[in-house]
């Protein structure tokens, strides 16, 4: 356990920062247990409402002088923070692993994606270009720039405790926001650590307290976050129903929300795939992350034709898989994040096979030495049809549903039959079938890959998906703007005023 005491976490933490000042709270104790062995790692005092309202005042005034500073001065905090990362990889890679419960390869990968964006980042602070217009008008100049937003809200989900938080930090920071954070209340000391980092570069450059705010806690934060006024852009990601609530706290102020949430993710499988290459990504999709990653495969497509010789692939595969600590690497499948999350897995069972699936792979607790926390499941897959109402929800847990389709036709419209629209793929060397999938007739989701997998994705291109997926995009391509408020200038250099649209008007 080393690796806590170098990220400088305690038996007892606060939960509330603005930066290198943590402030006394009277909230409820949060107690962080680890599903990798039960044992308790420490515990978090949430916010209460008057440390939320402190946390808030000096994000307010924290803004006024950070928009001030040049946008490559900012990248250059961002990219001190990068190297910070670095040399805390190890042991905040160790820890995510430990109190999420993700494998420690994936642990240490998270970390990496929280360097990648804030190298992106960094070369993006240069970056923040406006378009220059022609104008109607003669002896005018018109053109668009953007500014600063404001305070921004992030609210983010267990399974990925910290890339989320960079993701929406780094890109904010650079566009001279300023940021207060809400981690899941079941991945506090993540969000601790996190604090603990930034606020070491902050201070080297005198970066004004109140640029980074923590406020752990449960729903509550999220609601005061939600309907905050001072906040013109809450960040969410988490379920359907947590982003529905946000969604609509934030809209009926006309506030503006990114949202990121639930996914129920396919993979075609055609009969002209790569069969062993389809099944890497087919089984670490639906297994990695015990399939808590909202890009985690739930569905595959599977043509006909090559459906049997394909469903014998992965059971052998699905033999073959080592379950246990997510710390030692030879294991592929860690633990469910808590006993709860075990209960919805259990629970997406049994309704599945009221509603007619049939297992091939059965599902189950596993009990004895090494899983003790109780958290340890088998993945499990089920042939299913796609109308199931099991299969039309995302369950967050290792259970991979099959599906027989005869048509690419037929395969895409079963692909978009669900509510979810985030991340998709085809395995195929057909390139009119792989064409089509990416086509405007074909994926409907914000991710579409070819011969990968669903899950996963680089920080180069821009993360979200479409219907009950929410319509956010993060990271990167031109997700920045989503931080920044647009503003269009005309600056008349004539001697005479003339009206737009040639309109006249004598006094």
């Amino acid at each position: 356990m080393d690796f806590l005491q170098q990220l400088g976490l305690e038996q007892e933490n606060k939960g509330v920062s603005t930066g290198s000042t943590w402030i006394d709270s009277k909230g409820a104790k949060l107690e962080s247990f680890s599903p990798v062995d039960g044992k308790l790692i420490g515990t978090v005092i949430s916010a209460d409402k008057a440390a939320y309202d402190v946390s808030m005042e000096k994000a307010l005034a924290a803004f006024k002088e950070w928009r001030m500073w040049p946008a490559p001065k900012r990248g250059e905090i961002v990219r001190q923070f990068g190297e910070a990362l670095r040399e805390k990889k190890e042991p905040l890679g160790k820890l995510v692993s430990y109190e999420m419960g993700k494998s420690l390869q994936e642990g240490l990968g998270e970390v990496q994606e929280m360097i990648d964006i804030c190298d992106f980042a960094v070369g993006l602070s240069r970056q923040l270009y406006g378009l220059s217009m022609h104008s109607e008008r003669p002896l005018h100049r018109m053109y668009e720039q953007w500014h600063p937003l404001g305070v921004v809200g992030i609210i983010s989900a267990f399974n990925f405790p910290v890339a989320v938080w960079s993701w929406n930090t780094a890109l904010a920071w650079i566009c001279g926001d300023v940021c207060i954070w809400k981690p899941s209340e079941k991945t506090p000391l993540c969000g601790i650590a996190c604090q603990k980092i930034i606020a070491e570069v902050f201070a080297k450059n005198n970066v004004p307290e109140g640029v980074s705010c923590l406020v752990q806690g449960g729903r509550e934060i999220g609601e005061w976050l939600s309907n905050d006024t001072n906040i013109p852009l809450i960040s969410a990601t988490g379920s359907t129903r947590m982003g529905k609530a946000v969604s609509t706290a934030v809209a009926a102020r006309l506030g503006r929300s990114i949202l990121e949430l639930g996914g129920n993710n396919a993979i075609i499988i055609s009969q002209h795939a790569d069969l062993d290459m389809s099944l890497i990504g087919a089984v670490f999709g639906a297994v990695g992350t015990a399939g808590q990653r909202c890009t985690s495969t739930r569905r595959l497509i599977i043509h006909e034709s090559v459906y049997d010789t394909f469903k014998n692939k992965l059971i052998n595969a699905y033999k073959q898989l080592s379950i246990g600590d997510p710390l030692d690497s030879k294991n592929h499948v860690g633990p469910l994040i808590d006993k709860d999350a075990v209960k919805l897995y259990l629970d997406s069972i049994e309704k599945c096979k009221q509603q007619g699936g049939n297992f091939v792979v059965e599902g189950g607790i596993l009990e004895g030495a090494g899983y003790e926390s109780g958290c340890y499941v088998k993945p499990c897959i089920a042939e299913v049809t796609n109308d199931l109402g099991i299969v039309q929800h995302e369950t967050f847990a290792p259970i991979l549903y099959l599906i027989k389709y005869k048509t690419i036709e037929e395969a895409i419209v079963l692909q978009n039959g669900v509510p979810q629209g985030l991340s998709s793929a085809i395995m195929t060397l057909n390139i009119r079938e792989s064409e089509l999938f990416l086509s405007q007739a074909g994926s409907d989701c914000g991710i579409a890959n070819v011969n990968i997998g669903t899950s996963g994705a680089e920080i180069g291109g821009a993360f979200g998906g479409e219907k009950e997926t929410g319509g956010g995009r993060e990271s990167g391509s031109d997700a920045w703007k989503a931080y920044m408020r647009r503003q269009t200038n005309t600056i008349n250099w004539s001697t005479n005023l003339p009206l737009a649209q040639g309109i006249k008007f004598h006094i």
